[in-house]
């Protein structure tokens, strides 16, 4: 048995497979690092210690270091599938992520959930769920599909899924919805941990939320709201995506004395990102270079996830350990050179090395299923002025005002030199035909329209142009290729980026996807756009739960009413 040869291994009965001699070990239990070496046998850590091996490599006083976690991510919003996304975190050092499938879910359901985890199979790191805990988001807006808990439950007892992910319905959790609560209950029967998702909850409002069983929040923006929550029992995931970065903002909290009440995590993290900045690794460095002590800052990043979401043999180097190694030979840069998953290098060099599997195959359902017929964007001319939303730059949130849109033959239209423009939601799930309309400003184009399907949480297809038969244009071209970003003038598509994973990922190399975006930035600019990344602002106007106004394939939000307004006031 392989438990068998892993303790006549440790025992020095039978040789190791691999030892690594002259190791500045980063011991996370005790907070120490130690001149040293470790001796692995069956992808375990057995000895502290040479044994005769196989394999012997001199670190040359370079330091080991347990391989790196995310707590927190979304694949998607990497824009590629799991085995494209695994190499490329994997040249940064992160060895294992906690994933939650949300938005595959909202496209394809139980189906997505399940290609996720078959996708996650024989990668060169692991990859773990949290379940979806609000599929939809909200009943404003039209989702591929509904989660109940009787959908959920037949997944708890799969080995890759670790809880219910990020309870975003902290309302119906507080006044006590029995779907909601059945869905946390469920997870908790089966001993899996539940995620939290509660901005700027406080008070007998936050108690009660923690009281239903929520173990972390990565929603924290200030160091009051998340001192308050780790006061309260609550752990602390410190994010650092593309949009969201609240990392300066919340090291300040860390402390020796509540360091292990926090992890750090990515949630969404895009490619440009992922390929010229790195993952996990610079977060690790940037903890450090504000002073936060070099093991304490790992930890953050390895042991205090792994208990946390209750995995006993990876976190640490030490005897029994999954052999998860990264070897960095510098702390403060945080630049790593190799990379053992299992007690198998996957990464020499800072270069990966091949992968021995096939790409995973992907969904059998479309996930375009526009209404037959003619695409209308015809506004109707208005009595009085109308609601439009406001762009706000670098932000997710967006403003919203009343004012006077350009008007010509019973049509309200989009007017360039006001800078606002016509903005839709196409339905791209049952065919139902539901189109939503409004107008924009802030986007700054003077010709042409942006179309994508990404577009938070239900991903419908979002579209904003300057006139009606570019937008058609858009709209059509992301449908005909299953899904994806595109830009379009003068009926011509101009530049695109196919996902035709659910309309969120692509199976090619993040490389590949990351060229194409960058095609589609040059040609969004040179249309006239103002937003530093316009398909990522986007992507954000159809989302109902985050402040002011949004549209969404079933009308105008008023986010702060949680309900429908008039475009027309």
């Amino acid at each position: 048995m392989e438990e068998d040869h892993c303790i006549a291994a440790a025992r020095g009965d039978i040789p190791c497979d691999l030892v690594l001699k002259n190791a500045r070990i980063v011991n996370v239990f005790t907070g120490e690092i130690q001149h040293g070496d470790i001796s692995v046998y069956g992808g375990r850590v057995v000895a502290m210690d040479s044994r005769k091996a196989s394999k012997t490599i001199d670190l040359q006083g370079q330091y080991l270091v347990p391989g790196l976690m995310d707590s927190h991510v979304h694949i998607e919003s990497s824009m590629v599938n799991p085995y494209q996304y695994a190499r490329t975190v994997i040249l940064h050092g992160t060895t294992t992520v906690f994933a939650d499938p949300h938005e595959i879910a909202n496209v394809l359901g139980t189906e997505g959930i399940s290609y996720m985890l078959q996708a996650a199979e024989g990668l060169p790191m692991d990859i773990f769920y949290t379940l979806p805990s609000c599929v939809p988001a909200t009943h404003l807006e039209t989702s591929g599909a509904s989660l109940e808990t009787k959908d959920l439950v037949p997944f708890l007892s799969h080995p890759r899924i670790v809880g219910l992910a990020e309870m975003m319905n902290f309302p119906g959790v507080i006044h006590r919805d029995p779907k909601v609560l059945a869905k946390i209950n469920a997870a908790k029967s089966f001993g899996k941990i539940v995620d939290g998702h509660s901005p700027g909850l406080t008070g007998n409002d936050l108690q009660a939320y923690l009281t239903a069983g929520a173990g972390s929040d990565h929603e924290c923006t200030t160091p009051e709201e998340a001192l308050e929550k780790l006061a309260s029992g609550m752990r602390i995931m410190i994010r650092q995506g593309t949009g969201a970065k609240n990392l300066d903002a919340l090291l300040p909290i860390v402390t020796e004395k509540n360091s292990r009440r926090i992890m750090l995590c990515s949630d969404d993290r895009h490619p440009h990102d992922l390929l010229d900045k790195g993952h996990i690794n610079i977060m690790v460095a940037r903890c450090i270079a504000q002073g936060v002590e070099p093991v304490t800052a790992i930890r953050m990043a390895s042991l205090n996830t792994a208990e946390y979401f209750g995995l006993r043999d990876r976190g640490g180097i030490a005897p029994g350990m999954r052999a998860d190694l990264l070897v960095v030979p510098d702390l403060l840069n945080f630049s790593v050179v190799d990379v053992y998953t299992g007690g198998i290098k996957v990464v020499e060099g800072g270069c990966a090395l091949p992968l021995p599997l096939d790409p995973p195959h992907q969904p059998q359902s479309r996930s375009m299923n526009l209404a037959p017929g003619m695409l209308d964007f015809t506004i109707p001319a208005g009595p009085g002025k109308a609601r439009i939303i406001e762009l706000i730059p670098g932000q997710v949130v967006t403003g919203a005002y009343t004012g006077t849109v350009r008007q010509e033959d019973g049509k309200a239209l989009s007017d360039t030199e006001k800078d606002i423009l016509k903005i839709a939601v196409v339905e791209r799930h049952h065919g139902t035909g539901n189109i939503g309309l409004g107008f924009v400003h802030g986007f700054g184009l003077q010709k042409g329209a942006l179309a994508s399907s990404v577009a938070h949480d239900s991903h419908n297809i979002i579209v904003v142009g300057v006139d009606d038969s570019d937008m058609k244009t858009a709209v059509d071209a992301v449908a005909k290729m299953e899904g994806g970003l595109v830009a379009v003038a003068d009926g011509k598509v101009l530049a695109a980026c196919p996902l035709p994973i659910a309309g969120l990922m692509s199976d090619q190399p993040m490389e590949y996807v990351r060229q194409n975006l960058d095609a589609l930035m040059k040609v969004a600019w040179e249309l006239g756009s103002k937003a530093a990344d316009p398909f990522m602002s986007l992507s954000f106007l159809a989302l109902p739960v985050i402040p002011e106004l949004k549209l969404t394939d079933k009308g105008l939000v008023d986010v702060n009413l949680f309900n429908f307004v008039s475009l027309f006031e």
